[in-house]
């Protein structure tokens, strides 16, 4: 096992507070729960994990467009669920802050560079740009137009081509003309009061789902 990915618990013996310490995280000395000293536990343990693929096995088979996205924190995340999801490229469209924004790699955590990308100013000509290319343009947003996305599945699974998935700025959504040039506009359920998910949040499930559950040749 490799140094840098060894963790250790600290424990307080004086309250029984006990929390994990990464490597790259400052020592800490004193029990932030009651101050007392703190002493680590004598067997360190590696970080859980699960198997990866090296190599994305659909490239250019399922890719995104992110309108209008303001935070650069949700790009990143964005990325990693990308990486994560087999997402192969993100078209950056409009104000999306791009990996060259310092920002977007404190979430995305080395995904920005797995994932490809691309800027451009207009979502709409990326929109219609991507559908000559003969993706499937799924819009993740509400409105008349939109189905639940578990009553979609069977829709996109019997799609024969490559599948776009577009979000939206957080406040305003997707671009109502980039909707319309759409294949299919799709929206999460909602149980409580709330009607949106935060979109890198609301980008994670679908992007998981559709890979999925959607996509024929996962």
């Amino acid at each position: 096992m490799s140094n840098k990915s060894l963790h250790n618990i600290l424990i307080c013996d004086e309250c029984g507070f006990r929390f994990p310490l990464s490597p790259t995280e400052r020592k800490l000395y004193q029990c932030p729960r009651c101050g007392a000293p703190l002493r680590q536990a004598e067997v360190p343990y590696e970080s859980f994990s699960v198997p990866t693929k090296a190599v994305h096995t659909l490239k250019y088979n399922f890719i995104s467009v992110l309108d209008n996205i303001r935070s650069a924190y949700n790009v990143g995340s964005i990325f990693r669920s990308s990486d994560g999801a087999g997402i192969s490229k993100l078209y950056l469209c409009g104000i999306t802050p791009t990996p060259e924004n310092p920002r977007v790699g404190k979430t995305a955590l080395g995904a920005e560079q797995s994932v490809l990308w691309e800027h451009s100013w207009s979502v709409l000509e990326t929109v219609e740009r991507i559908k000559r290319e003969g993706y499937f343009l799924i819009s993740l947003e509400g409105g008349d137009t939109s189905v639940d996305l578990f009553t979609a599945l069977p829709i996109i699974k019997q799609q024969d081509a490559p599948v776009a998935l577009i979000v939206g700025n957080e406040v305003s959504g997707i671009d109502p003309e980039a909707v319309k040039n759409s294949s299919l506009c799709v929206y999460i359920p909602m149980e409580g009061i709330k009607e949106s998910l935060n979109v890198a949040t609301a980008f994670g499930i679908a992007s998981y789902i559709i890979r999925y559950q959607g996509l024929k040749n996962v």
